[in-house]
């Protein structure tokens, strides 16, 4: 008499192997979760950037008015007094003197959102205004890179001292 099963040869994946390919799923899963988080947040990030471009504009047209930064605030001198909020500018909005604030939908590892402040400087007689970032956006791994969105590029590494 003739075994049935050895006519057809196995039929399956055996425990081990189950276990092994979940092992693997877990390892990349492991790694991908946390790249991906990181992404979303630099992309709010870079969005929360955009979305504040238009109180930019509004600050820079007050201070063409008034010939300085002082007085353009919430609500004065053609600043809107509110912002809507996003998925990416969440709250924390306001403007004192030119200085634009807000919370933004960026968290940092801990899920604390970043907060962002944009700092006009014009030179006397220059053309352009230069606006600087700083705030939580521009330290995290999870914001904005440094020399990116006007923030401070990175302190030069001292040279390695040579033996």
């Amino acid at each position: 008499m003739e075994n049935r099963h050895s006519r057809h040869g196995s039929r399956g994946f055996t425990l081990i192997e189950l276990m092994i390919v979940i092992a693997v799923l877990g390892i990349l899963a492991s790694v991908a979760i946390p790249q991906y988080t990181d992404y979303s947040s630099r992309a709010r990030a870079a969005a929360a950037m955009s979305e504040l471009a238009a109180l930019k504009s509004s600050v820079v047209a007050c201070a063409t008015d008034l010939g300085t930064f002082t007085g353009c605030n919430t609500g004065t001198n053609g600043i809107p007094s509110t912002f809507t909020a996003t998925k990416n500018v969440t709250g924390g909005f306001g403007i004192t003197n030119g200085i634009i604030a807000a919370t933004t939908g960026a968290t940092s590892k801990t899920g604390t959102a970043l907060t962002v402040t944009l700092t006009p400087s014009q030179t006397d007689g220059a053309a352009n205004m230069v606006w600087t970032t700083s705030g939580t956006i521009c330290n995290d791994t999870r914001g904005l890179r440094a020399g990116q969105g006007g923030c401070a590029d990175a302190p030069a590494t001292p040279p390695a001292s040579g033996g």
